[in-house]
Formats: C-alpha cells, sequence, structure tokens
C-alpha cells in the first residue's frame, strides 16, 4: 500500500483509504479545507476514512476553539478542557468501552498516547471513551468514518493494532 500526502479532489475521491491527521487550529484547518473545496469532498467519501487528533474534531458539529463551525460528521461538540488541568493533556491515557472494528484485539484499558487541550463530547457515535477531568469520546465511528482524538503513530503495539485493522477495513 503507497501512501501519498495530497489535496487533490480525484485523488482522494479514488484512494483506497483516507487518512485525515491534524495538528493545529480547528479555525486555520477548518478554512484552508473550505478555500479548496476539501470540506465537500470529506463529507462525501465512501470509502473507509480515519481522522487523527484534529482530524477527529473536525468531523464533529462545532469547535470551541476560535468557535469554528466543523464538517458535522459526527453529531457531537469540541470542547476545551477546563478546571484544574495541565492543558494540553499530554502523555499516556487509557481507552475504556472499545468497540470494534478498529478496536479488533484491543482491550478495555489499553494505554495511548494524547496531545489535545480540546476533546469530543460523548455521543451516540463514541467508540472509545477516556477520563481526564471528563469523560469525552477517545474515538467516534459513523458508517465509514472513524476518528481517533489519541496519536495511534505514537502509541506503540496498540496503535500499530488500530492502525493494522483501519488498513484491513
Amino acid at each position: 500500500m503507497e501512501a501519498v500526502v495530497t489535496d487533490d479532489h480525484e485523488e482522494i475521491k479514488n484512494a483506497d483509504k483516507v487518512i485525515f491527521p491534524g495538528v493545529g487550529a480547528a479555525s486555520t484547518a477548518m478554512s484552508y479545507l473550505k478555500e479548496r473545496g476539501l470540506d465537500t469532498v470529506i463529507k462525501n467519501l465512501q470509502q473507509p476514512v480515519l481522522g487523527i487528533c484534529l482530524g477527529m474534531q473536525l468531523m464533529c458539529t462545532h469547535s470551541e476553539e476560535n468557535n469554528t463551525d466543523c464538517l458535522s460528521i459526527f453529531d457531537t461538540k469540541v470542547k476545551k478542557f477546563t478546571g484544574d488541568l495541565k492543558i494540553p493533556q499530554i502523555g499516556w491515557n487509557n481507552v475504556e468501552e472499545v468497540s470494534k472494528p478498529i478496536f479488533n484485539g484491543i482491550s478495555n484499558g489499553a494505554y495511548c498516547y494524547f496531545v489535545h487541550s480540546y476533546y469530543a463530547e460523548l455521543c451516540k457515535e463514541t467508540a472509545a471513551v477516556t477520563e481526564y477531568g471528563t469523560k469525552f469520546s477517545s474515538a467516534l465511528q459513523k458508517n465509514n468514518f472513524y476518528g481517533v482524538q489519541f496519536h495511534p503513530e505514537k502509541s506503540a503495539a496498540v496503535g500499530e493494532e488500530i492502525l493494522k485493522n483501519f488498513i484491513n477495513l
């Protein structure tokens, strides 16, 4: 399998799988997507799509980060951590209540690596739950769309298994 980094509409539409990564600010990323018509392309994809970190957050309805309207694939909002927590959450935390298929072979309580200041609220599309001051969606799934708040590429064997599961969908 060959990986290609692109914002070309046809290349994305014709890909076997799409990984929608993200590091940065929701408003800047959404502006980039809208300026290039990628917001519409992403929402209409039929193949498996995996949003990672900000990529997952952008698939939600709205982010408190700069009051940003997002793609509305997942019916939940993204909120900023508050209270006496160290923000951003950086480091290992466990994922609970995992559901299939990208979590095949992953047990409840498995540790993944997180770096984030915002989180997706729990909703009907929650595929895994993590607690950091509050319980939040550490993974989401709806139809062909999957999202993980953590970074599977930094999550050792657990992350590797999740990525393999996604590739094998």
